[in-house]
Order: C-alpha cells, then structure tokens, then sequence
C-alpha cells in the first residue's frame, strides 16, 4: 500500500515552479517602472530583490525545476537576479498579454516537453504559478501550503492557495470555502464553491466574520493537462494559439511563431480564463494559506514591510537617503542623495528619483496609478 508520504513524494517529482513576472506596478511609481518594474526592486530592506526572494522560496520544493515568464525587455535583469536559470525555463514574451496567456504559455510548454518525455495523464507535470512580486513569511509555512497544494493537484484538481484574512479589504477578490476535500498529504484542502470580486466593506466584513472565505492571492498548482483543457473549453482562440508557439518551442522556427502569434492572442486574467469556469465545473480545491502575505500594493505597504527603517514615525528607505523629519509621519523613498525636509506633516508619502517627484499621503498611495494613466495620456512616457 503506497503511503501519503509516498504519494507526497511521487507528486513533488512531477511539480515544476512557474514565477509571472509582469506588471510595471504602477501603484509604486516613479519607483516602478516599465524598464525597472516593482519586482526587480528590493521593497522589505531584506537586501534582496523580490524576484531573487520568490525564486528562493520556490527552490526547496521544485528542485531547480522553476521557470520564468517575463517581457523580452527583462532578460538581462531577470538573468542577472537568478543566473542559475536554465535558458530553457525563460520564456520571454514580446508584449504584455495578461495573466492567461503568461501561465497558459508555461503551462502549453510543459505539456509539450511532458508529451516528448511519453508522460501522459497521472504521470504529466503538476505546475504551481506564483507571482514575482509578492512578500511572503515564513518560508516554511508557504512551503507546507504549496506541499499540501500539490498533492490536492495529483488528484486531478486545480488548486488554489486563499489567504486567510487579516481584516475585511476591498483590495482584493476572495474565495469561497466549500465542504473539506478528502485527500492524503493536504489535511487542509477545501472544495471551491467559487471566486468573488472584489467586495465593499460591508460585504467583505461578513466574509470576514464568516470564516468562509480567504483571499485570492491569484496562486496556483495544477496539472498542466487540465490547465490547458479547461483553457480550450474557455477561450479557444487563446489555446490554439500558444498550443501553436508551444509546438514550436525549442526548434529554429520558435520565434518566428512567437512574434506571429502572440499580438494577435486575447488579453485576459487566469482568473476569468480557467479559476472561475474550473470552479464552476468543481474542479478547483483551495488550501487555506496562514503565512503572512502582502502584495506590496502601494507605498503605504512599504512602512508595514519595513518596520526595521521607521525613524521614530517615519519609515526611510534608500543606501543613501538624507532625511530629516520633525514632528511628521509616512513614508520617503529616496533614490537621490538630495536632502529631503519634513516638517509636521502626518502620513506623508515622498517618493525622490533623479527624474520625478511623488508627494501623496499614505491615504492616496492607491491614487498613484491614477497619475500614472494621466501623464501617458499627456505623453510624458520618459519617466514611465
């Protein structure tokens, strides 16, 4: 009789890590940008990147099977956070294209490989997508979640970790908890009854109060052939097409299939493309995630991850940042060795790079995005 641990084990030899790594994180402009997105900066003062950190807690579970999917603008960046990274397992894309063409192209690639190696149905690749720009503590923990998770995906489930709330957000879309799923090696698995939207407050205090439901912290651990069934059945014209790149990966006509194709693919979310339709099939699991987690959403998160930086009520970061603060509270992130005087403000938000200046509160850090869209619209690209 095969043991939970054995199974564990079997299931942890077929998972292959894939790490998204898009998004300009327009919330922490003019930090983050289109040629330096937020996750190629180091947000916690760990003194590591959050790229190098996400590929550093991947590592212990996917045995140097780990890949990545970035924009072909950040292969020298990416390449120079994770050198180890076989040439194989980074695949670049040539333009942004969302969430379900960025897994579904790792995932079309696996299933590729898989179909090489003869590796079919229970024996094919279980896949677990994390994104790049996430903060997650402790390690262990996320590692025991994502342990649980694989071995729910070797049942022939989609597999989502929710977050278990900390208050009622409105940031963030949740999941519904369904009855316990039965399985060896994963005591916390739940049936997925479905994904919900972003809520109001209201809402979103009942979801709290209720225990039912978690956070989507938009992770996933799958098995690559069910990933791309349920992509066929939701969005043909995408599965056709990164089935077609996929075909041609690895051979002298794979760029040429890339630059062809993948302007024309529909832009949409994982979430919408395989998440909902798969749940609404009772195809998705989730396992409760009770490490901390924190999307670095805007600056008003850099004082909650830096605590370690707070200067009495002001949170400083940068090597060689100049600040002198009296009687003010907030946040001043200084790329520049300008000196930057604050003077009884609370909850202030300064943001000094050689080439723009962000002043908000803390209050407004989500509003960034908003000045973002406006100087695109006025054509001030050069600082984006």
């Amino acid at each position: 009789m095969t043991s939970p641990s054995d199974s564990l084990t079997a299931a942890l030899a077929r998972f292959h890590a894939v790490i998204p790594a898009g998004g300009v994180g327009t919330r922490l402009w003019p930090l983050s940008r289109a040629a330096a997105p937020k996750f190629l900066h180091d947000l916690t003062g760990s003194g590591t990147t959050l790229i190098r950190s996400t590929y550093e807690r991947l590592l212990p579970l996917a045995r140097n099977n780990v890949m990545v999917v970035t924009g072909e603008s950040h292969r020298t960046a990416v390449t120079g956070q994770i050198p180890e990274l076989a040439e194989a397992d980074l695949v670049l894309e040539p333009e942004p294209k969302d969430s379900a063409a960025a897994i579904g192209l790792a995932a079309a690639i696996l299933h590729v490989r898989d179909q090489a190696a003869g590796r079919t149905g229970q024996a094919g690749t279980i896949m677990g997508s994390f994104a790049a720009d996430h903060v997650i503590a402790p390690d262990s923990v996320f590692q025991g979640a994502v342990r649980e998770a694989v071995a729910t995906a070797a049942t022939g489930k989609i597999v989502t970790i929710g977050i278990k709330p900390t208050h009622p957000s409105t940031g963030f879309g949740y999941i519904r908890q369904g009855e316990k799923y039965d399985v060896d090696g994963a005591p916390h698995a739940h049936h997925v009854v479905e994904f919900v939207e972003k809520p109001g407050e209201a809402v979103a205090e009942e979801y709290v109060a209720s225990g039912n439901y978690l956070w989507n912290a938009g992770m996933f651990v799958a098995p690559v052939a069910l990933i791309l069934d349920h992509l066929a059945a939701a969005e043909p014209e995408l599965h056709a097409g990164l089935t077609e790149i996929a075909s041609r990966w690895g051979t002298t006509a794979q760029q040429e299939t890339l630059i062809r194709i993948w302007p024309t693919l529909p832009k949409t979310a994982i979430d919408y493309a395989v998440a909902e339709p798969a749940a609404d099939a009772g195809d998705v699991a989730v396992i409760p995630g009770y490490f901390t987690w924190d999307d670095v959403g805007d600056f008003a998160a850099i004082a909650r991850l830096n605590p370690a930086a707070q200067q009495e009520s002001m949170t400083v970061l940068g090597s060689q940042a100049r600040v002198y603060s009296e009687s003010s509270s907030g946040v001043v992130v200084s790329d520049t060795q300008r000196v930057v005087a604050l003077i009884g403000v609370e909850n202030i938000v300064v943001v000094d790079t050689e080439d723009a200046l962000l002043v908000t509160t803390t209050d407004h850090a989500q509003n960034v995005k908003q000045a973002v869209e406006a100087l695109k619209e006025k054509g001030d690209s050069d600082v984006l």
